[in-house]
């Protein structure tokens, strides 16, 4: 987890959370669109079974932005009476969902790959095919960067989803591109054998994010980091003597609910005692998007 993340800073507010994600999971439901036409119809006209399993990857691709943008939707919407802390697991839920459908796209990529073995098909390495690769490897490494800056910076599992998906789909056009470029210069057939490679990869990257994002529903202890940011930022201020029984909970990005027992003098005005308490409770919701409950502990100055 990023620092910013990890510690409270500079947290997302819910709803820029909700317009930043939905935008770029429909940037990604777009450009991979755009790469199934293209890899598919280059693919069909050179006979490359990888290149055609390609297409399908992208395609579950826009399937898992789909998703992502659906988590983001859901997640937006505000607390109700079912759910009084609002709806942010959702995007937990998207990110299991794309990490699954990456691994179902491994397991398909694999067994196109064991038919090309088992039934090898002819392959023409076209001017089309060597284009719409080389276009689709530079595509796929810039939304690779752009989701994973975004997935760090807003501790999105969805976005993480996507980037590590992206990557994968780096590897599998180039590996793609290295059997077509081998086929036309040495007669070399390794298409099959390719496509197997690349799933095993992307199977194994999938269920590290599944694992991930399981971890995240099932309710993952926090941080150190966080708990220490929240302890040391509540401790600034001169009437607290002490802090225990600090309990984070977690509904979601940018849903955190903190509860804490503070020890502050017992022989200060209890209206100025509140005031305190509400100022610093106010604080890391404006600055944290941390809503922190504080129970008055009463001690004797020493």
């Amino acid at each position: 987890m990023d620092s910013s993340a990890g510690k409270g800073r500079g947290a997302i507010h819910p709803g820029v959370r909700h317009l930043v994600g939905s935008s770029a999971s429909s940037k990604g439901v777009a450009v991979n669109l755009l790469l199934v036409v293209a890899k598919l119809a280059a693919g069909l006209l050179a006979g490359s079974v990888s290149a055609v399993a390609d297409a399908l990857n992208n395609l579950m691709d826009a399937a898992g932005s789909l998703i992502a943008w659906a988590g983001f939707k859901m997640a937006g919407k505000k607390a109700d009476q079912e759910h009084p802390f609002g709806h942010g697991r959702y995007e937990y839920l998207a990110g299991l969902g794309a990490a699954v459908l990456i691994m179902v796209v491994g397991l398909e990529l694999g067994r196109s790959g064991i038919t090309e073995i088992l039934r090898p098909t002819p392959l023409r390495l076209s001017p089309l095919l060597l284009a719409v690769l080389l276009l689709s490897i530079g595509v796929k490494l810039w939304m690779a960067a752009y989701y994973g800056r975004l997935g760090r910076r807003m501790g999105s599992s969805a976005l993480k989803a996507v980037a590590a998906d992206s990557r994968n789909d780096v590897v599998a056009t180039g590996a793609v591109l290295i059997s077509a470029l081998l086929f036309h210069f040495t007669g070399l057939q390794l298409d099959g054998w390719a496509a197997v490679l690349i799933s095993l990869f992307i199977i194994y990257n999938g269920w590290g994010l599944v694992k991930e994002t399981v971890s995240q529903l099932v309710g993952e202890a926090p941080p150190p980091e966080l708990v220490d940011y929240i302890a040391e930022k509540i401790s600034r201020h001169e009437q607290v003597l002490g802090i225990h029984d600090l309990i984070v909970h977690d509904y979601g990005p940018g849903r955190r609910y903190v509860s804490a027992h503070v020890e502050m003098p017992g022989d200060e005005d209890p209206l100025v005692t509140h005031a305190i308490i509400d100022s610093i409770e106010r604080r890391f919701l404006e600055e944290d998007q941390i809503h922190l409950i504080i129970h008055y502990d009463p001690v004797p100055r020493e």
